[in-house]
């Protein structure tokens, strides 16, 4: 497993050797491959640090900086950022002749085909797949039992060696051609990526009416399903949903829904900020931003508006305070208890369940409508 201490990689390692599969982690970073080999996880992930235990203590799992183990796997499954030529400077001069070579991470269109011709550029027979991973942050242990895996190769071996090594995780098998596989992982993370920005959008017109968004919004899906998809607003980022509709532009030259749920979503950061810009006198007051990962119940921060909406306040106000319970990668973050102390206003910018029994007498902007003081900004 390359890229076998990430949030992918990992889970997937585990779920694999608790399934009776001898598997190896191979990283580069020394310090997760150190956490990783004690049973620490490096990252929040409900469930997975019991079957990290338990795959370390019966041998099933090896974490390593020792590339042999690529070189001597039967399946070499990549799950690391970045384009396909960076991928194949990581696993090519490794990689050896009749084994099946697995990626997992976004790909843009035509990158299997592409590296199918760097593989036989140096030379050896290997069976190239992709099998894009479909998981959620903290959800992991559960969706790669759960979920179908789609399945792609450009060959009826890869294709079957693929299917047989996914069936140890789950029954559910989809194949399809790459090139139809490359775009259906895009065009799933982009059409969430939409829907939260048309629910974005919404939220502002109703907020600039004086109306609540969240009561309207439940009032709308409550058994009428087709409503049901409509999600609530909030500052939603991450580290894959932005980046896949970007490959979308970038791939087509088009995309302009793409390009307005950008712009969307990002400036919902901007326009809460300009909307207590109006209300409060923030120049002389001290802002507290409760959650800073991307989402609920994650410690992630790549690509966290939250980060966003600091910046832009940042400057308009005396001081900004931030906190959030599961982040442990930014040293600035205070605890929760202090920034309730210091701040004269608070925003609730991820609704982590932390605050659900949040009691406090200060003013409270919360978009998510997850402490029950209403949306409105």
């Amino acid at each position: 497993m390359v890229g076998g201490c990430g949030h992918v990689g990992l889970s997937l390692a585990i779920s694999l050797a608790n399934r009776a599969m001898s598997v190896a982690a191979f990283d580069i970073n020394k310090t997760a491959v150190t956490s990783v080999g004690i049973g620490q996880l490096p990252f929040h992930e409900p469930g997975a640090e019991l079957g990290l235990r338990e795959a370390l203590y019966s041998g099933r799992l090896v974490v390593t900086m020792d590339p042999a183990y690529i070189r001597n796997a039967e399946h070499v499954i990549v799950a690391i950022d970045g384009n396909v030529e960076d991928t194949f400077a990581a696993v090519g001069r490794y990689l050896a002749s009749r084994q099946l070579l697995v990626l997992c991470n976004t790909l843009q269109p035509g990158d299997t085909a592409r590296l199918e011709k760097l593989v036989a550029d140096i030379g050896i027979d290997v069976d190239i797949a992709y099998c894009p991973e479909r998981i959620a942050e903290g959800q992991a242990m559960t969706e790669l039992g759960e979920l179908p895996q789609i399945v792609a190769s450009r060959t009826e071996q890869g294709l079957d060696r693929a299917a047989r090594l996914f069936r140890r995780l789950t029954s559910g098998i989809v194949h399809m051609p790459p090139e139809e596989a490359e775009l259906a992982k895009l065009f799933s993370n982009a059409w969430r990526y939409i829907s939260f920005a048309a629910a974005n959008e919404m939220y502002a017109i109703a907020n600039d009416r004086g109306l609540d968004y969240e009561r309207i919004r439940r009032g709308l899906i409550r058994d009428y399903p087709r409503a049901a998809g409509l999600p609530p607003a909030g500052l939603t980022a991450g580290p894959c949903l932005r980046r896949n509709v970007v490959a979308l532009i970038q791939s087509s030259g088009a995309f302009a829904i793409g390009r307005a749920a950008v712009a969307a979503n990002e400036g919902l950061a901007d326009y809460v900020a300009g909307r207590l810009v109006q209300r409060y006198d923030l120049a002389h007051m001290r802002v507290g931003i409760l959650g800073m990962a991307y989402k609920s119940g994650s410690d992630d921060i790549r690509g966290s508006l939250a980060y966003r909406l600091k910046h832009v306040l940042t400057g308009r106000t005396r001081e900004v305070l931030c906190t959030d319970p599961l982040v442990t990668s930014d040293p600035d973050l205070l605890p929760l208890s202090q920034v309730l102390d210091l701040a004269d206003l608070l925003i609730v910018a991820v609704p982590h369940p932390e605050y659900e029994a949040l009691h406090t007498v200060k003013p409270i902007a919360d978009i998510w409508g997850v402490t029950g003081h209403g949306v409105q900004v």
